[in-house]
């Protein structure tokens, strides 16, 4: 049985080590058919970017090896492999390591890996059919890979870099070079983060404006992202570039696994039985006329299904790296986006206007945009309606997961913000006003985003509202969650020495809104602290007099508060 090539995202690795393959090397009669010299295709993390990217070097570069492609569907092809395999100088940057605080760091790892392109051509420093003037030129640009501290101008070295290179190339062997620039995007949003995009978009422009525009000596260009940069942002004149992004139809089928696909690889790993589960949580993603699964996660979830054939699913493609965008959309939401982030956790779909061509600069000027972002980069997916509106939802339950855990976040932070709020509580709490406390929560419930039933495990459910009443009460000292109390742990208890008064919050989630069930579910929570006998500790020390007990109970937007038996 072939390996899983989970973390292998090098062609040519995957080949040779012989691990499981879903053939788009079709993806390379694509680019050779379709027009435009500069290609850009855009898509989501974790959807094959790199592995197709690598696909193309190994297909195109001179002395590659074409055995790699034995038995793939290219090689049935005979003419086009004839005529293009193995035919042409490739450059290959990936620029998802462009990542620093500052500009000159930044310049530094850019340089970093512009030098390691140049030092894989060593042999141009002694081509015979180069001019000791180019040779010169190619042993400048190897300062890029030996040391960029020792370059007076390494802004001017790096913007025609690309240019010399290709050019270099092209006259060493006698023909024009293929350039591919994997996760263009990086740099820009790394840029955007940290404060220096101003910068970090004058470098790129003039790079590609060199490298991409009217130049001799590229057969052609392809790149990859996840967003979609205006021409005016970063291809500046560009007239040959044609954009592939996911609400396309060409090439739609190339990056990510199709229905056909991801079946065909649960049956080869005896796995069938887990389409359903698979389905709910890595599918929904729509690009062009398809639905795509995502790929991470499948190689991820089969390789755990290998060692233990009742593994659960998992939140591989969340984990893979930071989720600061959908942080940023819930950190700017207001109350007029408040029914749209219910209505996409409770599995429903809005209806937003996409701009696919953005700037960085354009994300925090309208929360407009950042529904396209959203959408762009696979944390929404949809179809555009005849009124050029697109249907928008969250894909699976995957991605349903990070929406309900960072709105946890963000919400808990606005509740501590809430100091007005937080003391009336707290008042209450200890005066032994159960009716106050239920209103002050059911106000602040009001204002927030609900956390569905039927889309959210109870455990996490009740994870959010213990967050949310400990929010409430972070100004104060003499808190404590889930600690150890009696013959157990309880949720919360407030301590006052100076008032020798403590309260003790036990916190339910009820299942359903009615009252007489939402009371029954505080009198769990009362009926435990007896049981558990929470109050034990408090009694022991002395300094505690009274102690107010409450069961508390959530339903969505909707909280009940009873006091039992006071000690």
């Amino acid at each position: 049985m072939k390996k899983l090539s989970t973390g292998i995202d090098i062609f040519e690795t995957l080949r040779e080590q012989d691990c499981y393959y879903v053939d788009k090397t079709l993806l390379i009669k694509e680019i050779i058919e379709e027009s435009g010299q500069v290609k850009l295709f855009t898509r989501p993390r974790r959807f094959g970017k790199s592995l197709n990217m690598t696909m193309l070097k190994s297909f195109f570069e001179i002395d590659g090896n074409p055995a790699l492609f034995d038995g793939l569907n290219i090689t049935k092809d005979t003419e086009l492999c004839n005529a293009y395999m193995g035919q042409y100088p490739v450059i290959w940057l990936t620029l998802k390591g462009v990542d620093a605080l500052n500009f000159k760091s930044a310049l530094y790892a850019f340089a970093s890996v512009i030098g390691n392109a140049v030092n894989n051509f060593y042999f141009l420093e002694n081509s015979p059919a180069l001019t000791e003037e180019e040779k010169g030129k190619y042993r400048q640009l190897l300062t890029l890979y030996t040391g960029i501290n020792t370059v007076d101008s390494p802004e001017n070295l790096l913007n025609m870099s690309l240019y010399d290179l290709t050019s270099l190339l092209c006259k060493h062997f006698g023909k024009p070079v293929v350039l591919l620039i994997d996760e263009y995007d990086v740099p820009l949003d790394k840029a955007h983060i940290h404060g220096y995009y101003d910068e970090m978009v004058n470098l790129i422009r003039n790079m590609f404006h060199n490298v991409l525009k009217s130049n001799p000596y590229l057969a052609f260009a392809v790149l990859t992202g996840c967003l979609r940069i205006s021409k005016e942002s970063i291809f500046t004149g560009l007239n040959n570039l044609k954009v592939y992004s996911i609400s396309d139809s060409n090439c739609d089928t190339y990056f990510g696994f199709t229905e056909a696909e991801t079946e065909a690889m649960l049956t080869y790993y005896g796995a069938t039985k887990k389409k359903p589960v698979v389905k709910e949580w890595y599918d929904g993603y729509r690009f062009g006329d398809t639905d795509m699964y995502c790929p991470w996660d499948l190689l991820q979830y089969c390789d755990a299904l290998m060692h233990n054939p009742e593994s659960s699913p998992r939140n591989y493609w969340i984990n893979s790296s930071g989720n600061d965008l959908v942080r940023e959309f819930v950190q700017i939401s207001t109350e007029s986006t408040t029914k749209d982030l219910e209505d996409l956790i409770a599995g429903k779909s809005v209806k937003k206007f996409i701009n696919e061509a953005l700037t960085y600069r354009d994300l925090d000027s309208s929360i407009d945009n950042l529904w396209s972002v959203l959408y762009t980069t696979g944390y929404l997916t949809g179809f555009i309606d005849e009124d050029g509106q697109y249907n928008l939802r969250i894909p699976n339950k995957e991605v349903q997961e990070i929406y309900e855990k960072d709105i946890i976040a963000w919400f808990n932070q606005k509740v501590k913000d809430d100091t007005e709020s937080g003391t009336r509580f707290y008042e209450a709490s200890l005066s032994g006003n159960p009716g106050e406390m239920e209103a002050v929560l059911t106000e602040l419930l009001q204002r927030s985003v609900s956390i569905r039933d039927t889309f959210t495990r109870k455990a996490l459910r009740e994870n959010f509202y213990h967050g949310f009443v400990l929010g409430l009460l972070s100004r104060y000292q003499d808190i404590e969650s889930n600690s150890e109390s009696g013959n157990g742990y309880s949720d919360i208890i407030i301590k006052n020495y100076k008032q020798k008064t403590a309260a003790i919050l036990e916190l339910k989630y009820a299942d359903s809104d009615s009252i007489e069930v939402m009371e029954k579910a505080c009198q769990e929570g009362l009926n435990q602290i007896e049981k558990q006998k929470y109050d034990a500790g408090l009694l022991r020390t002395g300094l505690i007099k009274t102690i107010l007990k409450y069961g508390i109970s959530f339903n969505k937007k909707l909280s009940c508060v009873r006091q039992g038996n006071n000690d």
